[in-house]
């Protein structure tokens, strides 16, 4: 009895580039691509999910195991459209970011920072609370599940062999970054709107009682209806979050 073995090198080929899309990805990812997460459990969640997503998407690789050429090439190809998939998530989270950071300044918090788990540096401790908060409520609502699906969807995008469009990737990162500045500026509104009352109202004060250490009555009021403010606001912060979240992942899986 003869068993022919001849369509592994082509499985194997094909498992790989599944797998450094879907690697790429996950290391990227938000809560799972930290640098605190041990390497072996995203190497794990990487290779569930390849595990999965193979018997669906192997027929959509035509490969000449012949030569390194092909396959080489089409490799880069997935690293980069993994890469993609991964940042864009990414991304979105840099948007509680620059809400950290222009609440911190408008509360006087700005010189207080601590290490960041999702960048592995310090940073402001209200941003890395809002960045904490926001990877939680997307892991509580089942938002992940979008990704999941947008990884589905990209063999639909971007088929395999086809090397991704770098101009219109370029265009998605730069679009992306611009975007998550926006929501950032927009969903701390209430704050900068709060420091522009508090400090003018503090300038007429200065004016009318000269002889009052402004500064010293400043900070203290600045911190207590800072915060009376994040405590009243916060709830429609992360729900306007997360509705950015969802309709960027959606237009990643337009299938979900």
């Amino acid at each position: 009895m003869r068993i022919d073995v001849s369509f592994l090198p082509a499985l194997a080929a094909a498992f790989l580039l599944i797998f450094a899309r879907t690697g790429t990805m996950v290391m990227l990812l938000p809560g799972i691509g930290e640098r605190s997460v041990p390497a072996r459990f995203r190497l794990a969640i990487a290779l569930g999910l390849t595990v999965v997503v193979f018997p669906l998407h192997r027929g959509d690789y035509v490969l000449d195991t012949t030569s390194f050429g092909p396959v080489l090439a089409m490799l880069g190809g997935e690293m980069m459209i993994g890469f993609l998939l991964g940042m864009t998530a990414r991304l979105t989270l840099s948007a509680l970011q620059v809400t950290g950071s222009i609440v911190a300044q408008q509360l006087g918090f700005g010189f207080v920072t601590t290490v960041d788990p999702t960048q592995g540096q310090q940073g402001v401790i209200v941003a890395n609370f809002l960045t904490l908060l926001g990877v939680v409520l997307i892991f509580a609502t089942d938002l992940h599940h979008l990704v999941i699906a947008a990884l589905g969807d990209s063999y639909t995008i971007f088929k395999p062999g086809e090397f991704p469009a770098t101009g219109d990737m370029a265009a998605l990162i730069v679009r992306m970054v611009g975007g998550a500045f926006g929501l950032g500026v927009q969903i701390s509104a209430p704050f900068l709107v709060f420091g522009l009352l508090f400090n003018v109202g503090l300038g007429i004060l200065s004016r009318l009682m000269p002889q009052m250490q402004v500064f010293f009555v400043a900070m203290p009021l600045s911190i207590v209806g800072g915060l009376l403010v994040f405590v009243v606001v916060i709830a429609a912060m992360m729900a306007t979050f997360l509705g950015y979240f969802e309709s960027v992942m959606h237009a990643l899986a337009p299938a979900t």
